[in-house]
């Protein structure tokens, strides 16, 4: 499966770390989400009940990141691909989640992971 639907440099405010200091306030966390889901019906019939409508995916990671908190990306990046991976048509979510400049020397920390549905 080729197809992929992204939200790519999704940049919010997060809870998240283990020391007491690293969580005394949000920090901006940066995700990239791709959905590896057939597009070819949607392509065809060009109606929004084809396909696997980002939008909600979108409003569904903003809700979970503002109302949540995590001590490991980990943790985070697991959450957030449950959510791509609701719909059923979602073959395969592929979730990447980064801090900005966390480590000293380094642009950005992250973790990537790839989840299939079941």
């Amino acid at each position: 499966m080729q197809d992929t639907i992204f939200i790519t440099d999704l940049t919010l405010p997060c809870t998240i770390g283990v020391p007491d200091l690293e969580r005394a306030t949000k920090q901006q966390v940066v995700i990239n989400v791709a959905l590896f889901v057939d597009l070819s019906k949607p392509g065809k019939t060009d109606q929004l009940s084809d396909t696997v409508n980002y939008g909600k995916v979108y409003s569904d990671i903003v809700d979970l990141v503002s109302n949540s908190e995590f001590s490991l990306m980990e943790a985070l990046a697991q959450a957030i691909a449950a959510i791509c991976l609701k719909d059923k048509r979602v073959e395969q979510a592929k979730v990447r989640v980064e801090k900005a400049r966390y480590l000293k020397l380094a642009q950005s920390n992250g973790v990537e992971i790839i989840r299939k549905n079941e």
